[in-house]
């Protein structure tokens, strides 16, 4: 299993975590809500889980824009 780690916004690779044998807790999915773990984590059929984050650059455009909070796709 791999976790990826992937920009919300810009959908730039952020990282990957190749370790068999990790743990949901390891990576402290288990402190999400459902509603948030839903709108974050995304499990692939190959085994493979999509994490979606925020990447630097996003934050620092949506820290200095805040108005881009309310756009569906801001930083496409």
């Amino acid at each position: 299993m791999a976790v990826n780690y992937i920009c919300r916004h810009c959908r730039t690779s952020m990282g990957t975590i190749e370790q068999s044998g990790i743990t949901e807790q390891q990576l402290g999915f288990h402190f999400l809500t459902p509603e948030e773990r839903s709108d974050i984590i995304a499990y692939n059929p190959n085994g493979d889980v999509t994490v979606k984050v925020i990447c630097d650059y996003c934050r620092e455009a949506l820290d200095a824009n805040p108005e881009l909070n309310l756009v569906t796709s801001p930083l496409q």
